[in-house]
């Protein structure tokens, strides 16, 4: 990252006064090219068991995800958060996750092609198809999520009230 570029994002996260927690999810979801880190993204994942963490990694989420054009990377990165924490953070993350599907199904629909003809939206709109099957197959889902945590932790059952209104899968129906 450039010296300018640096000193902005230093300025705007003292400006509006951002954890370093918001911070870490900023940076991991910049504009930059790459990728987020591995270990960047571990250490959110690791946040999202504390409540006051997860709150302050997710609304700079929720921002990141309500971006577009040419901050195309903000959102795909966003995904990419979503989707390694659903693995290895909080299952609050999975419960935050549903409960703003709806945000991540309307990402099938991104669009940003560049000044080349580039289509950078290809990747948004493929990782939000990917994020959204995981989240709507509740047998993947605690598969995916299962496989990557202490055993026993992490146990959803298809008829849990926190997956539906009077259980049986009907969160699946109501929301597709």
């Amino acid at each position: 990252m450039n010296t300018a570029k640096s000193v902005l994002r230093s300025a705007k996260n003292f400006t509006f006064g951002f954890t370093d927690m918001q911070i870490k999810t900023r940076e991991a979801t910049s504009n930059d090219p790459g990728g987020p880190t591995t270990h960047a993204m571990n250490e959110i994942a690791s946040a999202t068991f504390d409540e006051l963490k997860f709150r302050e990694v997710m609304s700079i989420l929720r921002k990141r995800l309500n971006d577009h054009g040419k901050n195309w990377r903000h959102v795909y990165k966003s995904l990419l958060i979503i989707d390694y924490c659903i693995q290895f953070g909080s299952e609050r993350v999975i419960d935050y996750a549903l409960t703003n599907i709806q945000l991540i199904k309307t990402l099938k629909e991104f669009q940003y092609t560049d000044t080349q003809g580039r289509d950078h939206g290809a990747a948004v709109r493929q990782k939000s198809r990917e994020l959204t099957a995981l989240l709507l197959d509740m047998d993947q889902l605690n598969a995916v999520a299962g496989a990557n945590r202490d055993n026993g932790r992490f146990n959803r059952q298809r008829n849990s009230d926190t997956w539906s209104n009077g259980g049986g899968g009907g969160l699946r129906r109501s929301i597709s």
